[in-house]
């Protein structure tokens, strides 16, 4: 098979934080190859070199054996490469059809946008990802699932030669990542070269001719996946035996934290009328409550909810350690001892501008406070340096821009920001969405040793094996309506599936 890139010796360096060094290996015309690696071990990295994202790097980078040096992004997209970011890149004030075509716009008679033609295409793409978005909605009113399968049909628009997909999945469905594996299985066969970055070994498994293997910013080992296995991808990628654990050992419920009463939550202007409807259950320190169902369900509303940050006032009854819990704004769940890490890192986690000290302490800087009202340098960065320790936070320092960081390690310190403000309930919504295994492992750590501390956890997730290793008892939700509840000792995937497509309750 003839090579269609050739990567020679590619070193790229962030100040003093070395994300690839001395990286080489070559990917053939038509093949799926999937690079894996841990948060930080450069993935990302390389994927914006092939695509023009960073033109500043050691070393080169052939196509079809002539050396290639792209400017930005343009230039890869002429050169017949795509790219679907892990973060989505999207105009959240610009309609689904102006995001796809910003840019490139279809132009009829003196240069009038040709908006019918650009919504006609736009149309005709979701139709080939088997997905019903309007091209005229505007995206900031989109869920992040659908938002990811805009970024992968305005890559389909390019027709690209080469397409790169970094996490597609992360924030798909069941039947939307299927849909995804039909259109990536077409292209293939038209002779599309895939490079596909994924946490996810069952993906990795399914789709792919050869995997890379990235550490620490250097090339480990490239190997055909028919003469692999998982175990051995896992133990190259993480260079270290992973702790299994036994999250849920050695815990005791303690006094009741949390009780919700026939929670609701409306839904004005649309069919259904209620995004929440009659949701009741409790919570005690010392358990970890999980909460399943399908995208569009309403596990992000319920803990919206519970944080003051719903876009309509939920109707019910709350109350948080005995007392009435109506939280109308964020600061008033802060207050009170609640926490939220959101789905959305990038749009509702970070503070982009900021670096690691001043994301992680935005929370606490009172506590940080001299009797003068100035911040004692001296306590932030002590309570910061703890933070990065404890979570394990891949930095080259504290004050690092945020955006230098992996998305893992970016999530780190967002939780790390959380946990600083001392909660008495934590409330995590898909909290490792796009994280390693070893990162993963490293988050259930912290997440059973919270609650072994006596803290309540709510944790949401589209994982079911992560849900079933983590909780004591797993909610299930269907369209806004809570239609099981499962004890540990009934946890199956096959029951929290079924009862996450029930519309009775049980």
């Amino acid at each position: 098979m003839t090579l269609g890139i050739a990567i020679d010796r590619v070193t790229k360096r962030f100040g003093g934080v070395t994300a690839l060094e001395d990286v080489s290996f070559s990917i053939a015309r038509g093949e799926f190859h999937a690079i894996v690696g841990e948060n930080g071990a450069g993935k990302s990295t390389l994927m914006k070199i092939l695509s023009g994202v960073i033109a500043d790097y050691e070393g080169s980078v052939s196509l079809d054996g002539v050396p290639q040096r792209f400017n930005d992004t343009r230039d890869a997209e002429r050169a017949g490469i795509a790219i679907i970011h892990q973060e989505l890149n999207l105009v959240e004030q610009l309609s689904v059809a102006a995001n796809m075509f910003l840019g490139r716009e279809i132009r009829r008679g003196i240069g009038w946008l040709d908006d019918r033609s650009m919504e006609r295409e736009a149309a005709r793409q979701f139709e080939r990802l088997g997905c019903a978005i309007n091209p005229n909605e505007r995206v900031s009113r989109l869920r992040i699932g659908d938002q990811q399968l805009v970024e992968i049909a305005k890559a389909l628009l390019l027709n690209a030669e080469i397409l790169i997909m970094d996490e597609p999945t992360s924030a798909l469905t069941e039947g939307e990542v299927e849909r995804l594996f039909d259109v990536i299985q077409l292209l293939r066969e038209q002779g599309v070269t895939i490079l596909y970055i994924s946490h996810k070994m069952d993906e990795v498994f399914r789709l792919s001719d050869r995997i890379t293997v990235l550490r620490d910013g250097r090339w480990i080992r490239t190997l055909d996946r028919a003469a692999t296995n998982r175990q051995e991808v896992t133990h190259l990628l993480v260079g270290r035996e992973i702790d299994a654990g036994n999250w849920t050992e050695d815990r005791r419920a303690g006094e009741l934290i949390l009780e919700v009463d026939s929670l609701s939550l409306p839904w004005p202007g649309h069919a259904r009328e209620w995004r929440l409807k009659d949701i009741s259950f409790e919570l005690r320190r010392g358990e970890v409550l999980g909460i399943a169902g399908l995208m569009g369900a309403g596990r992000t509303e319920l803990l919206e909810c519970l944080f003051g940050t719903s876009e309509a006032a939920p109707i019910g009854s709350v109350k948080l350690i005995g007392q009435v819990f109506q939280p109308r704004h964020p600061a008033d769940a802060m207050r009170a001892g609640v926490a939220l890490v959101t789905e959305d890192r990038k749009r509702l986690g970070l503070f982009s501008q900021l670096n690691v000290r001043e994301n992680i302490s935005m929370c606490t800087l009172k506590e940080f406070a001299t009797s003068a009202g100035l911040i004692s340098s001296a306590k932030e960065q002590q309570c910061v340096s703890d933070a990065i320790v404890k979570l394990a936070v891949k930095t080259g320092s504290m004050e690092s821009s945020i955006l230098s960081l992996s998305g893992g390690n970016q999530q780190k310190c967002v939780i790390a920001r959380w946990l600083a403000t001392e909660p008495v309930l934590l409330l995590l919504d898909d909290p490792t969405r796009g994280v390693d295994v070893g990162a993963k492992a490293e988050i259930y750590a912290i997440i059973a040793d919270l609650c072994r501390a006596g803290m309540g956890l709510i944790v949401t997730s589209s994982e079911l094996p992560e849900l079933i290793s983590i909780c004591d008892r797993i909610l299930v939700l269907c369209e806004g309506r809570l239609t099981r509840a499962f004890e540990r000792s009934d946890f199956s995937e096959e029951a929290i599936m079924e009862a996450a497509t029930s519309h009775s309750l049980a």
